[in-house]
């Protein structure tokens, strides 16, 4: 059994606490979904959990973590720098279970996540992998060190669809207790038992910790049915309230007009109208008092991204915005396919899907290259690794506004402030901000620049499972063209408006 007791975490820089009050157990056969917006200290619990060195050179932290000697299992959200540039034989020779373990049980834990057993003597670099290898292979590794608990930070970036649902399939069968980060909402739904919901009220000061067992989808659905009923009574009250304070009123502002007109010939009166005065004041703190008890109204953090200018961002249907034919799809010395075909035309919105390794994130580069300098039209770019487009130390300020006039910072600090960046998170680094908190900035960049051509490499992934409906209205009311990369099924059911796969022999009509 994995337990949790009043763990609460406060930022180390701003003094910002991340989590208040959290305790849970996780017993055998659990399989609990962290959920909350992006920011909200989702990475940073599981880094506690799992070593609390991990976590400390940002973060304090109060509580107790008790596993009774439970062998921990952690899969991070990301690779750092140093890991990416390792071979793929060196990286997985850091771990002891794979040095220990002999062929037939790596062979074994290969095919449980769908790769080929020779990955793990490769000599490439792991960043020439796709992402969605980089996570196969560590979850193999993983598998070979037999955890007691796992704790698995977005398992679901970056897998494809078959392997996702390999990834549902290994959650519903382990037996040892799982707490898991995902963004993918139908993973969330076919295989959370428990949810722990971390949100941050009130602008971002107030934490809140949910713990339900129950399943992701009737977590949701209860938890909107229990806002509209505490809301529905909170307006009944209110207007119940008000009835009375306006009676009340009236009898008030009668009792003191008397009390005015009441003539000094007639003390009596006089006395008789000051003492009902004193009754209807007493009434008046009754109701004061009932105000206080009165049910409060719901509060929850809503997602929020700022929609696309509809005006700028709509494309001339039927112009043609690419027409890319490549005889061969290569990564390095690697052939990935032959005979790519890819034309656009606006507005389409495109979804490309296939197997890992199968090079969807170099063709999108490919694109990019393309689309980027072209004049008639203009394109952003959302690759796979924000870091790419984040480096240095800027902050969502400087990102949004890089020309440093006062005009264009207030602008940048109103948007950020409506997605409810603090005014110390919009002096961070963005570098160093959530993987959700950076999709939204890359979001605010595009917006403010009037795209209305969107290259977008797995534009879900790192959108909590509440933002994740937002982004894709968002996405699919965008009035000009998209081409993107995306397992997430709802977002290529609900955006495109067409699906491309793409294997050895080229793309083709999913």
């Amino acid at each position: 059994m994995f337990q949790v007791k009043n763990l609460t975490i406060t930022h180390k820089k701003d003094l910002t606490t991340l989590v208040e009050g959290l305790s849970f157990v996780l017993a055998p056969g659990d399989r609990a979904a962290m959920i909350g917006e992006e920011g909200n200290g989702k990475s940073t619990v599981l880094k506690l959990l799992y070593d609390p060195a991990l976590a400390a050179p940002y973060v304090e932290w109060t509580g107790e973590i008790g596993d009774r000697g439970a062998r921990r299992g952690y899969l991070a959200q990301e690779l750092t720098r140093e890991e990416l540039e390792l071979s793929v034989w060196a990286f997985c020779q850091r771990s002891p279970a794979f040095e220990e373990a002999d062929p037939r049980t790596l062979d074994r834990a290969a095919r449980q996540v769908g790769l080929d057993a020779g990955l793990f003597w490769d000599g490439r670099s792991m960043a020439t992998l796709s992402g969605g290898e980089r996570v196969k292979l560590r979850l193999a590794l993983l598998l070979l060190d037999g955890p007691d608990v796992l704790l698995l930070d977005e398992p679901s970036n970056d897998l494809d669809v078959q392997t996702l649902e390999w990834l549902e399939g290994f959650l519903l069968s382990c037996q040892a207790p799982v707490l898991y980060i995902s963004h993918d909402e139908t993973l969330l739904s076919r295989t959370a038992n428990m949810v722990i919901h971390l949100e941050r009220l009130r602008r971002r000061t107030a934490p809140r910790c949910t713990v339900s067992r129950t399943g992701y989808a009737q977590y949701v659905e209860e938890r909107a049915a229990g806002f509209a009923r505490q809301e529905q009574n909170a307006r009944k009250e209110r207007a119940e309230y008000e009835d009375k304070m306006e009676k009340f009123r009236q009898i008030r502002n009668a009792v003191d007009h008397q009390l005015n007109t009441v003539s000094r010939q007639n003390p009596g009166k006089g006395r008789l109208l000051k003492k009902k005065m004193h009754a209807v004041q007493s009434m008046g703190r009754r109701f004061e008092r009932e105000k206080e008890n009165m049910t409060a109204m719901p509060q929850w953090e809503e997602a929020i991204l700022t929609a696309f200018d509809a005006g700028r961002s709509a494309f001339p249907a039927g112009k043609t915005v690419l027409r890319l034919e490549l005889p061969q799809l290569s990564a390095g010395d690697r052939v990935l396919a032959q005979n790519v075909r890819l034309w656009v035309d606006g507005p389409e919105r495109i979804g490309i899907v296939g197997p890992n390794g199968v090079g969807k994130s170099t063709l999108l580069k490919l694109v990019a290259e393309e689309l980027l300098p072209r004049k008639d039209l203009r394109a952003a770019y959302m690759p796979q690794d924000y870091g790419d487009l984040l480096l240095g130390d800027r902050t969502p300020v400087e990102v949004l506004a890089p020309s440093g006039h006062r005009e264009d910072v207030t602008r940048a600090r109103t948007l950020l402030g409506n997605m409810k960046y603090k005014a110390e998170e919009m002096e961070h680094p963005a570098a160093g901000l959530s993987g959700g908190q950076r999709a939204k900035l890359l979001f605010l960049a595009m917006v403010l620049n009037g795209a209305n051509v969107l290259v977008l490499d797995e534009p879900t992934r790192n959108f909590s499972p509440l933002s994740a409906p937002v982004i894709r209205r968002v996405l699919a009311d965008f009035p000009g063209v998209i081409i993107s990369v995306s397992h997430d099924r709802l977002y290529l059911e609900q955006v495109c408006t067409r699906v491309l796969e793409l294997d050895s022999n080229g793309l083709r009509e999913a």
